[in-house]
């Protein structure tokens, strides 16, 4: 027999479930086309996991990387995959951004060269053609990197091959290439039939930094949403650790056609290491101390303090 509110929703004709809160809805952009290092976003939403903390996440792919902090910044979008030497210039430059969680907690670019050139150390790069994707703050980088081994950036000559990196070195093109990911570039080149040796900066006199974070509008964001946004990706992240095989399919279950495929395996294992295991954890002084280094090395012309950009639980 139903009891007399139940017979009132039934008269109205609406469901017990139709009281429950609607989800609250999310648009968040990634920084580039689907790939592994997305692993934990993916997994969070085939299986629920933004659901069961009551977010509706859209994931939007962009068709410039430039343009997800801008669009954050704008309000245009809630949330965005960035990186932190991105956030750090763009505070710098006044917009509207704060770091609410890590994705990837660590380099990855690396300065890489294939075992058949010959060259065993950075020193062995002097005098050598180096193929970088975006020109215009290698000297930060790779000539932090080169002069701890005593090498000058005036020699060496930097070369800009566009997203051609691993075409350019295999090619012979350029003796080594900046801006490729060690996840990626070195198992594209090993799927290629080629043997390479990446450099990393972080053994070079580069400051340690987050590869990938998560980007929030200063002003607008919704801190709740964030935290639950940021639960979602640990419970995701700390499912991959535990059950890799399981977590790959349901990853290329997303989008077969392009994610199912050697490169993005490797690239899976390679990258499942490198996931941060407590995304709203932050150490300010590593963001302060990457930040002097490029204030240092003229990339930003001001020096933002950490805690003014960047969320801390």
């Amino acid at each position: 027999m139903k009891t007399p509110i139940l017979q009132i929703v039934t008269a109205l004709g609406l469901t017990v479930a139709s009281f429950s809160a609607a989800a609250e809805k999310v648009t968040l952009m990634l920084d580039w086309f689907v790939n592994p290092n997305h692993g934990p976003i993916i997994i969070a939403q085939e299986k629920g996991l933004f659901a069961d903390q009551g977010l509706e996440v859209e994931i939007q792919e962009p068709a410039d990387p430039s343009v997800p902090d801008k669009l954050v910044a704008a309000g245009k979008i809630d949330m965005a995959v960035s990186y932190q030497s991105t956030l750090i210039s763009s505070t710098a430059a006044k917009l509207p951004l704060v770091r609410s969680a890590t994705l990837i907690a660590g380099p990855l670019n690396a300065l890489t060269v294939l075992n058949k050139s010959g060259i065993k150390s950075l020193k062995d790069l002097e005098g050598k053609n180096i193929g970088v994707a975006i020109g215009g703050n290698e000297d930060a980088t790779v000539g932090t990197m080169l002069r701890s081994e005593g090498v000058s950036m005036d020699s060496v000559k930097i070369i800009n091959v566009g997203w051609a990196l691993s075409s350019s070195l295999a090619s012979g093109k350029v003796d080594a290439i900046w801006g490729g990911l060690r996840n990626f570039e070195l198992n594209q080149l090993e799927i290629e039939g080629y043997e390479a040796t990446a450099f990393f900066p972080e053994e070079h006199g580069v400051p340690p930094y987050d590869e990938l974070i998560f980007v929030a509008n200063k002003n607008s964001h919704d801190i709740d949403m964030i935290n639950k946004f940021n639960t979602a990706i640990e419970k995701a992240t700390v499912y991959m650790i535990n059950h890799p095989e399981k977590a790959w399919k349901e990853f290329v279950a997303y989008a077969p056609d392009t994610l199912n495929n050697e490169l993005n395996r490797k690239a899976w294992e390679d990258t499942l290491t490198r996931f941060a295991l407590r995304p709203a954890a932050v150490d300010l002084k590593r963001y302060d101390e990457y930040a002097v280094f490029m204030k240092e090395h003229g990339i930003i012309n001001s020096l933002p303090s950490a805690k003014d950009y960047v969320l801390t639980f």
